[in-house]
């Protein structure tokens, strides 16, 4: 009698972890405004999905981030950045303050998001996805600011780069394109 409950107990179990998200078009987010978006609007789109600070080391990678978007701005391609304070408090401001600094002194136009957690127990559902789902790279906790998740047009993630790769690199643009390419035919 104990055999078929345990049986029963197992099919509830994989069962659940079956409807697990398998994209990123599944979430939605909070806009750096505080409007809330379907990421389903990005479906057909190459998303580079970035996890920034303001007053980190690495905070100038905001600008390779402004000039791989307007080098692929007549293409389907997007940036996302969210913003984190989980790296020794280095994105300490409001989404307002946020915002300000991130479109005078960088110029972003691409799209901001509400500042969100990337590691620890309120990680933000978006963030557990990315951490977790198979690619060839790695898997696993983001380690600082402004590491990468690149997406591909069906919302799957295809590729992670650690922070001191620059959003410009060959690494990064390389990988992009094979997206775009394949996106298109």
């Amino acid at each position: 009698m104990k055999l078929p409950m345990i049986s029963f107990l197992s099919f509830l179990f994989s069962s659940s972890l079956a409807v697990a998200e398998t994209s990123m078009h599944e979430f939605s987010v909070n806009s750096i405004q505080g409007d809330e978006v379907d990421l389903s609007q990005y479906k057909g789109k190459v998303v580079l999905i970035v996890n920034t600070a303001s007053k980190c080391g690495m905070t100038k990678q905001y600008a390779d981030l402004v000039e791989l978007q307007k080098n692929y701005a007549d293409k389907e391609f997007v940036i996302l950045g969210f913003p984190a304070n989980n790296f020794a408090g280095q994105e300490p401001g409001s989404n307002q303050e946020i915002a300000e600094f991130c479109s005078i002194r960088f110029g972003v136009e691409f799209p901001m998001f509400s500042k969100v957690s990337v590691k620890g127990a309120d990680k933000h559902p978006l963030f557990k996805y990315l951490t977790s789902a198979e690619n060839p790279d790695f898997k696993g906790d983001i380690r600082w600011n402004f590491e990468k998740f690149l997406v591909d047009a069906d919302g799957v993630l295809q590729h992670r780069f650690r922070s001191r790769i620059k959003p410009t690199s060959e690494e990064v643009t390389g990988a992009i394109e094979v997206l775009l390419n394949k996106a298109s035919s």
